[in-house]
């Protein structure tokens, strides 16, 4: 898929129903397209929306090794629910040795390149494994999320992921829309989110967020805002 074609689905997409965009994509690209799920709210709407389309379709989430207990739980219910058998990733353990030993085991706090190194080992590179085999990915970003995301399209080409397609098909979705598809929907998400945790991640880089905060402020909270991705979604 090229530019051009892109650009085309993208005005194609502007404007319809998120369920019509999927419905495309996973029908038209069957066995070449997954989704990485973060767990998150996002996350958990086009969990049931992909299901209720095509239950086939690889759903694969990202075990760092210091995720919540709450995020486990929802895996565990997600799975119940949906009566999938989502793929976990992990990180190469050889690789979190070497980083440890050399860094700490907290060493995202000391700076910046640390913090990428960690979200590189634990994050990125098992997330590239897990889309061998894949040209389309999709994901939950929203703009409102973050500055880092405003210039994110429904349909884009990833050049920091060997050139694969990314969907977002909830991008332009609201904070409001989101929780009510949840709510009519019975849709299972992370119970900490009841508890100020708009944004989850790994417990050390995750804190609950005050009133009046971005959304995302509650993520490697000692960054500056343009900062706070990462990986994954770079551009």
């Amino acid at each position: 898929m090229d530019e051009i074609q892109i650009k085309a689905l993208n005005e194609q997409f502007e404007g319809s129903a998120t369920e019509d965009l999927l419905d495309y994509f996973l029908k038209n690209y069957r066995g070449k397209i997954a989704f990485a799920s973060s767990l998150g709210a996002e996350d958990q709407v086009i969990t049931h929306m992909i299901t209720s389309i095509d239950s086939r379709t690889k759903i694969f989430t990202l075990d760092t090794g210091r995720l919540f207990p709450e995020t486990y739980d929802l895996i565990e219910r997600t799975n119940s629910r949906y009566k999938i058998n989502m793929d976990i990733m992990f990180p190469e353990a050889a690789k979190v040795e070497k980083m440890v030993k050399e860094k700490g085991v907290n060493l995202f706090f000391e700076s910046i390149e640390n913090r990428k190194l960690c979200c590189h080992i634990r994050k990125i590179e098992p997330l590239h494994r897990a889309l061998e085999g894949y040209d389309l990915w999709i994901t939950g970003l929203r703009k409102e999320q973050s500055i880092t995301r405003n210039n994110n399209k429904l349909i884009e080409l990833d050049n920091n992921n060997h050139g694969r397609i990314k969907i977002n098909p909830l991008l332009n979705w609201t904070e409001k829309h989101v929780w009510d598809f949840i709510n009519k929907n019975n849709v299972p998400y992370n119970k900490l989110h009841d508890s100020g945790f708009p944004s989850i991640g790994c417990q050390p880089c995750t804190r609950a967020i005050e009133p009046g905060e971005d959304l995302r402020a509650g993520r490697w909270w000692w960054e500056m805002p343009e900062y706070k991705e990462c990986g994954l979604h770079q551009r």
